[in-house]
């Protein structure tokens, strides 16, 4: 055999083979480093402004990154107040009408039981005494299967949802040690970030350091512009459930529309977990008109959100807006709701390597050249 496909083959098992294990290395320390590595994102978020304060402000660096974090989670704080106060005052409204709506709905299901279902009872057991004994046996077995499945179902959820409930109360602990945590390393990584800099400068030959600056560029750039753009998404959301809430009169649209905003984070089902039931129970109730109208408003929140999506993502992480949308498809029927974001974040990955010649000198060393 040719020596030369030998070694060629042999470099192509140790590039195939280091990935591989460089893959699950980042995994696993992953796990046990993740506070961390929230810090060092927070810590690159918040730069700027720190940098901003050292120069201009002539403020010592540590003392810089404190005013940083304080300006921040003030804002933040202020932020979540006042939509606190917001959702408050809503619920307040809401704890009034709810009640009301709810006697309606109570008063629809009874007369409909009255009406429909008692005449439809009458006429199956007028039908059922007229059977013979084994098709009644058969339908009371089915009867008595569909029962026991639908109890096991209940049952099955009851026993997970209480089951859950010590690993939900668990995760508050834990969450509040991850954040300290990650306040820290933000607060230290921040701090050191010119020594934590030049030292991991000494350690990469230039090749590589050039090859690492572009990696770490377009990877900042479209993780600002994937952050950017979902924040974009959805106070464009938040904003046309206003205007259209407004336009129908809904009481207290403000609290509606943020709170419909929040639950657009969620893929795939978003705004369809507030309109939907409202739609259905405004039809029940016989307001077909602000059935139609929510129903509207939701469609056109659907069809911008599908229109607008893949072009904000592709212009904010510099991506082509057909292959942002092939990343956005494919990573939602590989691996569901998280491959909404899972594609386009490895989109930008490979892009970015391609970018940055990983590829071409992967090659280069498996060719032997």
């Amino acid at each position: 055999m040719n020596p030369a496909y030998i070694n060629r083959t042999i470099r192509f098992l140790i590039v195939i083979g280091t990935i591989i294990v460089g893959i699950f290395s980042l995994y696993y320390l992953s796990k046990i480093t993740y506070p961390f590595l929230i810090g060092l994102i927070i810590a690159l978020m918040i730069n700027p402004l720190v940098n901003f304060l050292e120069r201009k402000a002539r403020m010592p660096r540590a003392l810089a990154v404190l005013i940083s974090l304080i300006i921040i989670f003030a804002v933040f704080a202020g932020l979540i107040t006042l939509l606190v106060a917001e959702l408050v005052s809503g619920a307040a409204y809401l704890s009034k009408v709810v009640p009301e709506h709810l006697v309606k709905f109570i008063t629809f299901i009874e007369d409909y039981f009255t009406a429909q279902i008692i005449p439809l009872y009458n006429d199956l057991t007028r039908m059922f005494n007229k059977l013979d004994a084994g098709q009644k046996d058969t339908i009371i077995e089915n009867i008595q299967n569909v029962g026991t499945k639908i109890g096991n179902t209940v049952g099955s959820f009851i026993q997970n949802l209480f089951g859950n409930i010590p690993n939900i109360l668990s995760w508050f602990p834990n969450a509040a040690t991850v954040l300290i945590f990650s306040l820290l390393a933000t607060f230290f990584i921040s701090k050191d970030w010119g020594r934590l800099r030049a030292g991991a400068s000494k350690l990469l030959p230039q090749k590589a350091k050039m090859s690492f600056h572009t990696v770490f560029s377009d990877l900042k750039m479209a993780l600002f512009g994937f952050i950017k753009a979902q924040l974009t998404l959805i106070s464009i959301t938040t904003v046309i459930i206003l205007i259209g809430l407004l336009i129908l009169r809904i009481d207290y649209a403000i609290t509606i529309a943020l709170i419909a905003g929040i639950v657009d984070i969620l893929p795939y089902l978003g705004t369809g977990i507030i309109f939907v039931p409202w739609i259905i129970y405004m039809a029940i109730s016989g307001n077909i008109g602000l059935a139609i109208g929510l129903g509207v408003l939701y469609l056109v929140v659907l069809v911008q959100r599908q229109i607008m999506e893949p072009k904000i993502l592709s212009s904010n992480i510099g991506m082509d807006p057909l292959a942002t949308l092939i990343a956005l498809f494919a990573g939602f029927k590989l691996i569901g709701f998280l491959g909404l974001i899972v594609g386009p974040v490895s989109l930008v990955i490979l892009t970015t390597l391609y970018r940055a010649r990983v590829f071409h000198d992967l090659w280069a060393y498996i060719k032997g050249d």
